[in-house]
């Protein structure tokens, strides 16, 4: 208490003595001299009174230059505009004419001089509330002007300093009540004038209680002859309220206090009564209006945005989405009727033949010659067409550039009378144009309308189709089309391995040990082998995907040592997960792979070519537009899932395709149809590796090689399909009948099944066996466990010279563990840094799509993934509107803190509610993004996509909140100023909240952000006993973000509150010239909070 009324005190002292510093003020003792004697002339009052009132105003050009002036800095905005709102009485001077005419013109001998002034609010600053005795009034000498309300005047012969701050006047004559609109404080002489929006009337003894009414002290004991002065004291409105006109009432000046008409409301301290708005409530004696009904227009008109901009966007995207849908059904309907007409065609031809044949046995003998000429050439023409039914133009690009980054037009041509039909080709306006024109077409003449691009794409489609239907897959129909020149082959990546070992970092466990050979362009490699035989973590390897692993051998691409990650953007891998997005359709997840992921100067129609084509060869039709769905929500099948999880990386054309159990989950005919899907990738050159668990028979004859390891990442079979069974066939390996032999093969490797005892062997010898036959050194520890293998070639030692790390182990503490797991995570995390910031040189040759671009395709899909998700953000603004009415309700406006308290509750509030929510935007796609991320899509994209579509929520719920809490409580700032503090508010919060949802799980995530706003609003409010916690406070964002809100609130307090804006202001530590600084600190926070989240992003990564 006493500290509060220090505070007070000091703000006092700032206001009042700006009053003394005035050189008019100074020589207004003389007023009362010079006009002695007409007082009381009527016609010369107003004269006089305006003499009176000279000295009174004008008083900032002293104040500035004075050290008073800096001392109210902070609570002032625009020293001469706040004085003139507390001080200006022009428009009102009839409580000076009063006072003049009561004090019979000496009221300028009784007006407080600065050393007064100094001497009384010294007590508020000594923490006194009894009279200390003074020159005037001590335990000697008191007089009635010592009594509060009283005051007493200067001997007129005395030349009274009114800037002096020392030496106290003796005032001790003529004393009588304060004049009205004057207060005299307890304890002293003199007068000090009420400020605008004070009522300041003569007291009335209330002879019931004995205390002078309005106000609250009470006459003095053994005076009986005293009577109830004036006004006594202003303070703040935490102190006293006696000053303040009352609310509901306006006081035009400091004597008149009027109530409010209806129609009209008045705050506490208002000097006139304000208009109620439109459609509001008013009625008489009313301190506020209200404005409900505006909130709820508010309210009405963001959801009648948000409706008309999600049902109006979502109808865009339908209609879209149909019109394609139309124009790709029609294409691929035409595309198939020309197959169709093509074969009725050939029947048709050959009935004809058929018929002229009978026809030709009536006819005479001498046109028997013609007719058999004719039928020959029409004989030979059919054996040509069984020879060879297909024939292509090929055209080519007159820029070498574009040979490698599109698939050219062909068309399939069939000769009749001398007449070429095109049967795939797309229609144009060019059909009239020479087919043997091979320049290159003019810009404003190619392909750029949907029907154009779809019949071009389902055209090629329909023609591959055909070529695989007459081949039939067969060994020769395989290598016919392998040589076709129409198949555009892809850039070749050969992977060649050698003794290839990987040891966990820290603890020296081998995952993968001696591991040599290598995988071919153009052909699929299985990889096979138990569980725990390090089939993933092989293929991880190859893909530089293996962090936290100390790798030795040698991994060479096309026979050069050059980094797997120099090629990451024509390698695809394909997780063991089915990591897509659930809320885009098919469709959207494979095209915008190809749109990010393929050539920047592919055309638009080789785009929907490529991911048609792969639409169409993993048997996706029927669900291209189907969500593909997620836990909460069912979507496609399981299956369908699956090869949705490897279109993704098909549609990016790869030239390696690396694939982790892509058939685990589905049934023969899936896995088969996706098998013949990846057989056509190999026919561009595609080297294709995938592990594979319990393949069926026909699956596996599919399969050109196989890598069989043993558990301990030890190779057990590198080489063809063919001639695996051969191999352990000579081994005394042999395949019983009707048993699928790689389930055979796993359980051998398992033990499950032991090998015949006439051959010798036994699972743990066969991956020496496996050295043994292609001559590759075998490490010590392994020939010790070779049982009776006592045949090794000399000089074959492993290259790194293994050591058994079981018989080697040594045992370790509990502390030693602790510590290798703890130098594992660090060299893991190591791994990912150096991985994500270090730059590698890119040796892909393949010009994928900048930032900008993918920033604006991650635009359009986040966009969709928000439309699809407007449920869950209407909940969102529910939540919020429910929380701006129980806060605006409970919690009114405190005028006395300028709202601070509500204020508090409502940063707790949407801190809360919208870090949660920001939770959800780099949460729930965690596994997609390092998906993304690792196939070379950029990061910044990423993120800044999704932070630019936040913004939308950033702007919507301040107004959502605020159309409650604003026009429940309605503080008196404005609606503006509470929008643009509540602005930066979210955007910094939602900073904070990226940061939680990218650096911890989503348990935790959610557990801080719901106590940081607490812990660091309670932080930042209690700093008056603590200096730690001041500086603390300094970094706390709902520190600057209250400092903003009271700033914005305590600007519209003016007059008679002066005092109260300077006492809160001090106590809370605010300056009224720091709200832009609030705002920038709370931007500020929000920008370096996303740089930590970008960041973030790119060091964590899964574990």
């Amino acid at each position: 208490m006493v500290g509060g009324k220090l505070f007070v005190a000091v703000a006092i002292v700032v206001v009042l003595q700006l009053l003394l510093h005035s050189p008019e003020f100074v020589q207004c003792q003389v007023i009362g001299d010079e006009f002695a004697g007409q007082i009381n002339d009527t016609a010369f009052l107003p004269f006089i009174t305006q003499r009176v009132y000279s000295s009174l105003t004008n008083l900032t050009s002293t104040i500035l230059d004075s050290d008073v002036g800096e001392q109210s800095s902070f609570c002032v905005k625009n020293r001469e505009v706040e004085w003139d709102k507390a001080f200006n009485y022009s428009s009102n001077l009839d409580f000076l004419t009063s006072c003049i005419q009561k004090t019979n013109g000496d009221v300028t001998q009784r007006l407080c001089t600065s050393a007064e002034l100094k001497f009384y609010f010294e007590g508020f600053f000594l923490g006194n509330s009894y009279e200390r005795p003074n020159r005037n009034c001590n335990l000697t000498s008191t007089v009635s002007g010592c009594e509060p309300g009283w005051a007493c005047a200067t001997l007129s012969t005395d030349d009274v300093n009114m800037r002096d701050s020392r030496n106290i006047p003796a005032r001790t004559l003529n004393c009588q009540p304060c004049c009205e609109g004057f207060f005299c404080p307890k304890g002293l002489t003199c007068m000090i004038p009420c400020p605008l929006g004070s009522h300041c009337p003569s007291a009335t003894l209330d002879r019931a209680s004995g205390i002078c009414r309005p106000y609250s002290y009470q006459l003095p004991a053994g005076r009986p002859n005293h009577t109830c002065g004036g006004a006594n004291i202003w303070a703040d409105l935490r102190t006293s309220r006696e000053l303040f006109c009352s609310s509901g009432s306006y006081c035009p000046s400091s004597t008149q206090q009027l109530p409010c008409s209806s129609g009209h409301y008045c705050s506490t301290g208002s000097t006139s009564e304000k208009p109620c708005f439109k459609l509001t409530s008013c009625d008489s004696h009313s301190s506020t209006q209200n404005i409900h009904a505006y909130g709820a227009m508010l309210i009405a008109a963001i959801f009648t945005i948000l409706i008309i901009i999600y049902n109006c966007s979502d109808q865009i995207i339908t209609t879209r989405e149909r019109r394609h849908a139309k124009s790709r059904e029609a294409a691929s309907r035409r595309a198939k009727e020309k197959v169709k007409a093509h074969e009725r065609w050939k029947m048709a031809r050959e009935a004809a033949k058929k018929h002229a044949a009978q026809i030709s046995r009536t006819f005479s003998r001498k046109k028997a010659a013609p007719q058999d000429e004719e039928l020959s050439i029409l004989s030979e023409s059919r054996a040509d067409m069984r020879e060879n039914p297909v024939t292509s133009n090929v055209s080519h690009s007159s820029s070498p550039a574009l040979e490698d980054s599109r698939l050219e037009l062909r068309s399939q041509t069939y000769a009749r009378d001398g007449i070429e039909e095109d049967l795939y080709s797309y229609d144009t306006s060019m059909e009239n144009k020479d087919t043997h024109d091979k320049k290159k077409m003019p810009k404003e003449k190619e392909i750029h309308t949907h029907s154009q691009i779809f019949n071009y794409a389902y055209g090629q489609i329909e023609k591959e189709k055909a070529m695989q239907q007459n081949q039939n897959l067969t060994f020769s129909g395989v290598i016919s089309m392998a040589v076709n020149t129409e198949v555009r082959k892809r850039p070749k990546i050969e992977i060649s391995f050698r003794d290839l070992t990987l040891t966990l970092k820290g603890k020296g466990k081998h995952l993968l040990r001696c591991v040599t050979g290598k995988i071919m362009p153009g052909r699929i490699t299985a990889v096979m082998g138990p569980s725990g035989a390090g089939k993933t973590t092989f293929l991880s390897a190859l893909a530089g995907k293996a962090h936290g692993c100390r790798i030795t051998g040698s991994i060479l691409v096309n026979g050069k040592p050059d980094s797997i990650h120099s090629y990451k953007k024509i390698i695809g891998f394909v997780p063991q997960d089915d990591i897509v997005h659930g809320n885009l359709t098919v469709e959207e997840n494979l095209w915008f792979s190809a749109k990010c992921r393929l050539s920047a100067n592919m055309l638009k129609q080789d785009r929907v070519l490529v991911v048609e084509r792969v639409i169409e060869s993993l048997g996706l039709q029927a669900v291209r537009s189907s969500l593909v769905g997620t836990v909460e929500k069912r979507g496609i099948s399981g299956g369908q899932r699956k090869r949705v999880n490897v279109g993704v990386e098909m549609v990016m054309e790869p030239s390696l395709l690396i694939l982790d159990e892509p058939t685990s989950g589905l049934d023969s005919s899936s896995s088969q149809l996706l098998l013949r899907a990846l057989r056509r990738e190999t026919l561009e050159g595609v080297n294709v590796s995938m592990v594979v668990h319990q393949p069926s028979y026909s699956l596996f004859q599919m399969f050109d090689d196989l890598i069989l390891l043993a558990k301990g990442g030890l190779t057990v079979y590198h080489g063809s399909v063919r001639k695996v069974e051969e191999y352990f066939s000579g081994l005394g390996i042999t395949v019983p009948d009707r048993v699928n032999p790689p389930d055979y093969f796993i359980d051998v490797l398992e033990g499950m099944v032991k090998p015949s005892t006439s051959s010798g062997v036994n699972f743990e010898q066969l991956p020496v066996r496996w050295m043994i036959h292609k001559g590759y050194p075998v490490p010590p520890d392994m020939r010790r466990n070779a049982g009776g293998l006592d045949i090794f070639p000399e000089g074959r030692l492993s290259g790194n010279e293994l050591n058994d790390t079981e018989s080697t182990a040594e045992d370790h503490s509990f502390a030693a563990e602790i510590w290798q797991d703890v130098k594992s995570d660090v060299e893991l995390r190591r791994d990912i840094i150096r991985h994500n910031f270090l730059p590698t040189k890119d040796l892909s040759n393949r010009k994928t799509p900048g930032i900008l671009m993918q920033y604006r395709y991650f635009i359009g899909r986040v966009a969709k993934q928000r439309l699809r998700e407007s449920k869950l953000q209407l909940v969102d603004y529910l939540i919020l509107l429910l929380a701006g009415a129980c806060l605006g309700s409970i919690i009114k406006s405190s005028e006395e803190t300028f709202g601070a308290p509500g204020y508090t509750y409502s940063i707790i509030a949407v801190s809360l509610l919208c870090k949660v929510s920001a939770l959800r935007t780099f949460s729930l796609d965690k596994l997609q993004y390092w998906r993304e991320r690792a196939s070379g899509i950029s990061s910044l994209a990423h993120f800044l996509a999704k932070d630019t579509i936040d913004h939308f929520n950033t702007v919507i719920k301040p107004a959502v909140y605020l159309s409650m809490f604003y026009f429940f409580s309605y503080p008196r700032s404005s609606f503006a100023e509470n929008y643009t503090v509540l602005l930066c508010l979210v955007y910094c919060v939602t900073g904070i909240g990226y940061m939680l949802a990218i650096f911890l799980a989503p348990g935790p995530s959610q557990l801080f952000a719901v106590l940081i706003p607490v812990v660091l609003t309670l932080v930042s409010t209690q700093t008056q006993n603590s200096e730690f916690l001041e500086h603390i406070s300094n970094v706390c964002y709902p520190k600057w973000a209250l400092e903003a809100f009271v700033i914005a609130n305590a600007n519209r307090y003016s007059g008679v509150w002066l005092i109260t804006r300077c006492g809160s202001l001090l106590r809370f530590g605010y300056n009224v010239h720091d709200w832009g600084l609030c705002i920038f600190v709370l931007i500020l926070i929000g920008v370096l909070s996303r740089i930590s989240a970008f960041f973030g992003m790119l060091i964590v990564h899964k574990r």
